[in-house]
């Protein structure tokens, strides 16, 4: 993979030509950055900066004064090859709290290893209804020990507005939800998305991540996408590069709290 194309092409179309998540929220764009608004209780970020030394404290208060005018908490999605070098230092000194850092890994769908064989005692489940979604939300609140609620309404809203651009999936063990995962397909460019992936412990080291990934690629594979790509955790990360996915850069959450 030509990690260097694949970079300028996932910064154009999932940042700087990114669309709304859903059919209540809205991208807005200027010159210099590209932001994702969303309704009441919905996602709000900064996607994409054009900035400088000169022109980034400028940008920052701006982003500020428009999201607490909404009272709405907002997240700048900083990658580690923005500019200003710095910027991660001025979110710091507006006041934004940085979450942990996350791998962008990205892989050629035609490369991967299709192949899904899941261990004995667990079967997948489509999720597609309330029901679903809750035990999707209790496997997740396992697996990384603290609460979901924003989780499941995301999800229970894009089910219920844009149902065609994203799959969802818990895995069972018998009554007990242990894994649970998502795609987000995003129409118009080449690239869906991998979401959660999380194993509550004793279900862990039995292929059952190894499995998800395999089974959402082929979705995508079917659905003509032509990259996968996945904020990956310190945990997730080793998994995904054996798989064939390629480290392109680290991404950074930084988060403004509502007010």
């Amino acid at each position: 993979m030509d990690s260097e194309k694949v970079l300028a092409l996932f910064d154009q179309q999932m940042r700087r030509e990114a669309r709304p998540d859903g059919p209540s929220a809205r991208i807005e764009r200027d010159d210099r950055v590209v932001r994702h608004v969303g309704a009441d209780g919905d996602w709000n970020a900064v996607l994409w900066s054009r900035l400088d030394e000169d022109t980034a404290d400028a940008a920052i208060a701006e982003q500020v004064r428009y999201f607490g005018a909404r009272g709405a908490e907002f997240e700048w999605k900083l990658y580690d090859y923005d500019r200003p070098a710095d910027l991660g230092d001025r979110l710091l000194a507006a006041g934004f709290v940085p979450e942990e850092p996350e791998t962008l890994v990205v892989a050629e769908v035609r490369d991967l290893d299709l192949a899904v064989t899941w261990p004995d005692g667990v079967r997948l489940e489509p999720v597609t209804d309330e029901a679903g979604v809750d035990l999707m939300v209790r496997a997740a609140e396992e697996a990384f020990g603290e609460s979901r609620d924003w989780l499941r309404h995301q999800v229970l809203k894009k089910l219920a507005e844009d149902p065609e651009h994203i799959r969802v999936f818990v895995v069972m063990a018998g009554d007990r939800p242990v894994c649970s995962a998502r795609m987000e397909l995003n129409e118009g460019t080449a690239f869906a998305s991998l979401w959660g992936g999380g194993t509550v412990h004793d279900w862990r080291g039995r292929g059952i991540y190894r499995a998800l990934v395999a089974h959402r690629a082929r979705i995508a594979a079917q659905l003509g996408y032509e990259y996968l790509q996945v904020d990956a955790s310190d945990q997730s990360r080793p998994i995904l590069q054996r798989l064939g996915f390629t480290a392109l850069g680290v991404t950074t959450p930084y988060t403004k709290a509502a007010g």
